[in-house]
């Protein structure tokens, strides 16, 4: 059992998080997660560069920042769910896990790229940054009801963060 589980089993509270990270689901996101990561760097370092090298000296600036965001939000990504793993596998205590989490920032790293730029990039380089904000939703709001109350609200965004960085994105605002 759990670390965290046992001491909220205890207080007779039931944890949520602490339940669907050991679930199947939780799994199922580990997995679409880290198929993510090997997918993009696979696009990267391949069919990616490719296209990259037909861009114009602008678009091309912003591929790279575009790539380097995408990279950093990934690894942000695997490495919180690679200690969850490890948490849930008895590899690591939840105590540890929550040290590792210290060192992995799950913060949001949005475009700042104008909306006509962003829209010349590549449709794949775009939808894998789109996946990935999704994905990193997902973790974050898991990570937030793994989290006790006064960690929740320290770290807890304003919920339309996610929406209003969207239409900054499709509007170039």
């Amino acid at each position: 059992m759990i670390d965290r589980e046992r001491s909220d089993a205890e207080a007779g509270a039931v944890s949520f998080g602490m339940r669907l990270v050991g679930s199947a689901s939780f799994m199922s996101l580990f997995r679409e997660g880290m198929g993510l990561v090997e997918e993009t760097a696979a696009y990267l370092d391949g069919e990616g560069r490719g296209e990259s090298r037909e861009l114009g000296r602008t678009e091309s600036i912003a591929y790279a920042t575009e790539s380097m965001r995408l990279t950093t939000r990934l690894m942000q990504i695997a490495s919180w769910l690679l200690v969850q793993r490890a948490v849930n596998e008895g590899e690591m205590s939840y105590d540890q896990a929550r040290e590792e989490k210290q060192k992995v920032r799950l913060s949001p790293i949005g475009s700042t790229l104008p909306g006509d730029v962003l829209a010349r990039l590549p449709e794949r380089l775009r939808d894998l940054v789109d996946r990935t904000s999704r994905l990193q939703e997902r973790v974050q709001l898991l990570d937030r009801q793994l989290a006790s109350p006064a960690e929740a609200d320290e770290q807890a965004p304003h919920p339309l963060h996610g929406q209003m960085e969207r239409l900054r994105q499709a509007f170039g605002g």
